[in-house]
C-alpha cells in the first residue's frame, strides 16, 4: 500500500494530478465527514455518453485520491429537476401534453411514458438504472428533495441575505434585456405553478420571504418548501457550499457557469470545488457534436459496435483535448484498449498507474487478451461478407486459435459479434475491390506461388516475412503501396491488417481464392 501510495502522488497520470489538488485543498486536517465528488445531470433529456464519460471520468479521479488518502469518499449523482421545463424533446411520446405544462418543474410534470410519477422521476429512474448498468458507485440526490424537504433552507437564507452581492457578479455579465429581468431566486406561481423569471425583491431573509409580480398581482411568498427554486449558476454555487462538494468536472461549454458559479460561492461563505473542464467531443467533420444537429454518437451505438472497456479507454484518453466521436474511431479504440491491457502485468508500478487500464479497473485488470485483434476479425468478416456467422468465423479461428470457442474464450466471442455486426451495418456497404494495375499484377502471382507450397498451419510471421519480401523485390517506390495494393485489391478497403496474420486466420487456400479473384 505505500508503494502504491507513494508512487501515486508522484504519477502524472491525469487522474492523479486531480486528486492531488482535492489532496492539497483538503491540507492535514482533512475534513469532517467524506470527500464529496460530484456529478449533475439535467433530467429533462435521458441519459447518454456525455453523461457516461462525464461519471467515469469523476469516478477515476475519486479512485485516485483513495489511492491517495484513508479518507472516506462520496460520489454524489445530482438531478436538476426542479428547473423548469423550457421545450419539449424530440424523443418523447405526448408532446402535446408536455407543451401545456412548459415552465413548471420538471417533478410537477406529468411523465409523458405513462409510468412514473413525473417526467423527472421517469428520467430519474432511467439515469439510476443507466449508473447501476455500469456498476457506479453513487449517492444519488434529488434536487426537488433537497428544496422540498428543507434540506436546503439554510443555504438559501444565505443567498437571500447576500442577494445583492450575487446581482452585483452576475449582471455584469448579462445582455441587457436579460439583466432587466434577472433575479437569483426563482419563485414558483402559486397561479401556474411555472418557475418565475421575474424582479424579485427580498423581504425577509431569515424568514425565506420574497416579493414579486404574477400576472399582474403583487405576491409575497416564502421561497422554502419547494416555492421557489435558483437560477442555475447560482443553484450550482449554492450546492457546492450547501453540499460540501471538493470535486466536480465539466465540460468547456460551462467555463463560464463554473466562473460565475465559484464567484457566487464565495459570496456564500464558501469554497468553490477543485474543477476539471474537460473538451467536448466533436463529429467525424471536426465539428461540435450537438442534439439540435444529430450529429453524435450514442451510446447504445458504441456498445452495439464496441465493448464497454472501449469506450472507457477512449472517455480516459487527453479529456482536455477535443476528440472526435463517431463510429470509425470504435474498430481501434477496442484494439488500444486491449494492447494497454495486454502490457499492463509485465510494467512496474510507475508505468501501471499512467497506463489508462488501470483506471478502467481500479487496479483489478485481467490479466489475459483475446488471441485475435478486432481489426484482424472485421477484415476477416469483410472478406466474408455482410452475412458472416459466427460459427464460421469461429470455423476460420480453428487453425488459428488452440481450443478455439466460446467456451475457451468468451471475450473474443463477444469481439466476433460486435465485428460481425460492424462489418454488417458499416464496412460491408462500403467495401469495393479494385483491380490490380502495373507492378502490382505481377507480386500478386509471386505471391499466389510463394503461398503453393505452405502447409495450412504454417506461422503468420513466417508469411509475413514472405508478404515483405516481395514488397520489397516487386518494383514498388515504398512497402507502404504494396501493402495499400493488398488491401484494396483483396479485401476492398484502404487499410488493413498485419498480411501474415490475415493470411495464416483467413487461410492459405481461402487467400489464393482472393488472389485469384483479383487477377481474374
Amino acid at each position: 500500500m505505500t508503494d502504491l501510495r507513494d508512487a501515486a502522488m508522484l504519477s502524472k497520470a491525469w487522474p492523479f494530478e486531480e486528486a492531488r489538488k482535492v489532496l492539497k485543498r483538503l491540507g492535514k486536517d482533512g475534513k469532517d465527514g467524506p470527500v464529496i465528488f460530484e456529478t449533475g445531470y439535467g433530467p429533462s433529456g435521458l441519459p447518454h455518453i456525455g453523461t457516461f464519460n462525464e461519471v467515469l471520468r469523476t469516478t477515476m479521479v475519486r479512485r485516485a485520491f483513495e489511492a491517495m488518502s484513508d479518507l472516506p469518499t462520496k460520489l454524489i449523482a445530482f438531478s436538476d429537476d426542479m428547473d423548469g421545463l423550457r421545450k419539449v424533446p424530440d424523443n418523447v411520446p405526448n408532446k402535446d401534453m408536455l407543451e401545456s405544462h412548459l415552465g413548471k418543474p420538471l417533478t410537477r410534470i406529468p411523465d409523458p411514458f405513462g409510468k412514473f410519477e413525473s417526467f423527472a422521476h421517469h428520467n430519474n429512474a432511467m439515469l439510476r438504472e443507466f449508473l447501476d448498468r455500469f456498476g457506479f458507485d453513487y449517492e444519488f440526490i434529488s434536487s426537488t428533495t433537497m428544496y422540498e424537504g428543507g434540506k436546503f433552507d439554510d443555504a438559501l437564507r444565505g443567498v437571500l441575505r447576500a442577494n445583492q452581492a450575487i446581482l452585483d457578479i452576475m449582471l455584469p455579465t448579462l445582455r441587457k434585456e436579460r439583466a432587466a429581468t434577472y433575479s437569483p431566486i426563482l419563485p414558483v406561481s402559486p397561479k401556474s405553478g411555472v418557475v418565475l423569471q421575474v424582479p424579485v425583491e427580498v423581504v425577509d431573509a431569515e424568514a425565506g420571504l420574497v416579493r414579486f409580480e404574477d400576472d399582474g398581482d403583487i405576491i409575497t411568498q416564502c421561497v422554502f418548501g419547494g416555492q421557489a427554486k435558483l437560477q442555475w449558476k447560482v443553484d450550482w454555487g449554492m450546492r457546492w457550499v450547501a453540499l460540501g462538494v471538493d470535486y466536480e468536472m465539466s465540460g468547456k461549454d460551462l467555463t463560464d457557469s463554473v466562473t460565475q458559479s465559484s464567484k457566487i460561492a464565495r459570496a456564500l461563505g464558501g469554497r468553490p470545488p477543485e474543477v476539471l473542464i474537460y473538451e467536448m467531443f466533436l463529429d467525424e467533420k471536426g465539428e461540435k457534436i450537438s442534439k439540435s444537429k444529430g450529429n453524435g454518437l450514442s451510446l447504445e451505438d458504441w456498445l452495439s459496435y464496441g465493448t464497454e472497456e472501449s469506450l472507457a479507454f477512449y472517455a480516459y484518453r487527453e479529456p482536455k483535448s477535443a476528440k472526435q466521436l463517431h463510429l470509425g474511431v470504435i474498430p481501434r479504440a477496442v484494439d488500444e484498449y486491449f494492447q494497454f491491457r495486454g502490457s499492463y502485468a509485465a510494467q512496474e508500478l510507475d508505468k501501471k498507474l499512467g497506463n489508462p487500464v488501470h483506471h478502467i479497473h481500479n487496479g483489478n485488470v485481467p490479466a489475459d487478451v483475446p488471441p485475435v485483434t478486432f481489426g484482424l476479425l472485421l477484415n476477416l468478416a469483410g472478406v466474408m461478407g455482410p452475412h458472416a456467422t459466427a460459427p464460421q468465423v469461429w470455423g476460420y479461428l480453428a487453425n488459428y486459435v488452440p481450443d478455439a470457442s466460446a467456451a475457451s474464450h468468451p471475450e473474443l466471442a463477444m469481439l466476433i459479434n460486435l465485428a460481425l455486426a460492424y462489418n454488417r451495418d458499416h464496412v460491408a456497404p462500403t467495401l469495393q475491390r479494385r483491380k490490380p494495375e502495373g507492378v502490382e499484377v505481377d507480386a500478386l502471382k509471386q505471391l499466389d506461388a510463394a503461398l503453393a507450397p505452405l502447409a495450412a498451419d504454417t506461422p503468420a510471421e513466417d508469411i509475413q516475412n514472405i508478404v515483405y519480401e516481395i514488397g520489397k523485390t516487386g518494383g514498388f517506390e515504398n512497402l507502404r503501396d504494396w501493402f495499400k495494393a493488398l488491401y484494396e485489391t483483396l479485401l476492398g478497403s484502404s487499410a488493413g491488417p498485419r498480411m501474415g496474420s490475415f493470411i495464416a486466420l483467413y487461410g492459405i487456400e481461402n487467400s489464393r481464392k482472393l488472389i485469384a479473384e483479383a487477377l481474374a
